[in-house]
């Protein structure tokens, strides 16, 4: 999208792109066990943090294309030993002591995002005038996973498997909601 330029390369050779007041970091890895990253762009970039947003690619067993929004953190449940995680196919166990192959500690949540609600108005609004709809639902989705941030946080995802990650019109989609 118009606007953005290269910013710092941060350790170790992650690229950034600044528009106006937003960041925006290229991460190769897994994010989803990328705790404190709020804290690790701050002290890395000399540049406060308000707000963490992350654009990510989503997974789910049913390969059904969908662009989601959610919230971040794990539930915990006492009576609750080990299940199957719809998202991301991985058997998980409910112990504090464990971190769950989706990051996140159980019985954690990070604060969400004041942004959630008008972003997933928003997101429908623009996935109906780009034809996405019905194809793509458009979901908010419960908190299930990672990273531990200690700032206002939410996922914007496209899925939900490969063949619809490459899609241009549902990169556009996400990329002007994200604007």
């Amino acid at each position: 999208m118009p606007g953005w330029t290269a910013g710092p390369i941060l350790p170790p050779d992650m690229k950034s792109f600044v528009n106006k007041q937003t960041r925006v970091i290229q991460h190769d890895g897994s994010i989803v066990k990328e705790d404190d990253l709020d804290s690790w762009w701050e002290e890395a970039a000399s540049i406060a943090v308000d707000e963490v947003i992350f654009l990510s690619r989503h997974t789910a067993v049913s390969n059904r294309p969908a662009l989601t929004v959610h919230p971040i953190g794990m539930l915990k449940d006492p009576n609750f030993r080990s299940g199957y995680c719809k998202c991301s196919h991985a058997v998980m166990t409910a112990c504090e002591s464990v971190t769950p192959p989706q990051g996140g500690k159980p019985g954690w949540a990070a604060l969400t995002s004041p942004r959630i609600g008008p972003w997933l108005r928003l997101l429908k609004k623009m996935a109906e005038a780009y034809s996405l709809v019905p194809e793509f639902e458009i979901t908010l989705e419960g908190t299930h996973h990672g990273p531990i941030t200690s700032k206002p946080t939410m996922f914007l995802e496209n899925g939900s498997t490969e063949e619809y990650w490459k899609r241009q019109d549902a990169a556009q989609v996400m990329a002007l909601v994200s604007e």
